[in-house]
Order: structure tokens, then C-alpha cells, then sequence
């Protein structure tokens, strides 16, 4: 069974640290970091070490805009 997950957290951007919110689709909060380090390191070139999340909850469903969330859980 899937759940909804969202991080809170930043990445390194350049010289800074850049903050980040995102909702995903993963079995379990295992899943769910791969997902994070994935998407970071595939669209922004961050390597895992400079992905920090700062904290990760199991959210419903419905609290979350982001479409692959609402897909994942659609009726």
C-alpha cells in the first residue's frame, strides 16, 4: 500500500543552501528518501551529501497539490 510522504529541507545550490518542500508517492520512508535523492540528483546534478532533510511525515493525501500525489490517489 502507498502513502503520501512530504520533506521539508534544503540542497546545495551553487554556494548556497537552498530550501525545498516536496510531496511524494513512495511504500514507506525508505522509499520515499531514495525518491528525494533521485529527483535531486537527476535534475540538479546534488550529489546524496548535500541533500538534507530535515524532517519527513506521512500526510493525507488530500492536503497535497502536487499531481503526482493526486494521480497516485485519484478515485
Amino acid at each position: 500500500m502507498v502513502k503520501a510522504f512530504r520533506a521539508v529541507g534544503t540542497f546545495r545550490s551553487g554556494v548556497k543552501n537552498q530550501p525545498f518542500t516536496i510531496d511524494v508517492v513512495a511504500d514507506d520512508e525508505d522509499g520515499a528518501m531514495e525518491y528525494i535523492y533521485s529527483n535531486f540528483g537527476s535534475r540538479h546534478g546534488v550529489k546524496r551529501r548535500f541533500v538534507v532533510v530535515s524532517s519527513m511525515s506521512e500526510i493525507d493525501p488530500s492536503e497535497s497539490t502536487d499531481p503526482r500525489v493526486i494521480s497516485a490517489f485519484r478515485e
